[in-house]
C-alpha cells in the first residue's frame, strides 16, 4: 500500500523527484569526498559531486522515460480490453 502512494507521489511530482535524487547525489558526492584524504582542492571536488550527479540524473531521467513508456502502454491496453 505505501508503494502505490509513492508511486502515484513520484509520477505526480516528476521534475521534484528528479530534482530531490540530483540534490542528495551532489550532497552524498560533496560528503564522500571531503572526509577521504584527497589532494583534490574544494573547486575540483565540487566540479566531481556535479559529474556524478549529471550520471545519476540520466540513470533517472532513463528510468522515468521508460516509466512512462510503461504507463502509457498499460493504459493504451486497458482502453483496448474496454
Amino acid at each position: 500500500m505505501a508503494m502505490e502512494g509513492l508511486q502515484s507521489w513520484i509520477s505526480e511530482h516528476k521534475l521534484t523527484s528528479i530534482g530531490t535524487v540530483w540534490a542528495s547525489a551532489i550532497g552524498a558526492s560533496l560528503a564522500y569526498n571531503s572526509r577521504s584524504k584527497s589532494t583534490l582542492q574544494p573547486s575540483l571536488r565540487l566540479i566531481h559531486a556535479r559529474m556524478h550527479a549529471q550520471a545519476l540524473t540520466l540513470a533517472v531521467l532513463s528510468g522515468a522515460a521508460a516509466y512512462h513508456y510503461y504507463e502509457k502502454r498499460v493504459a493504451e491496453k486497458g482502453k483496448t480490453a474496454n
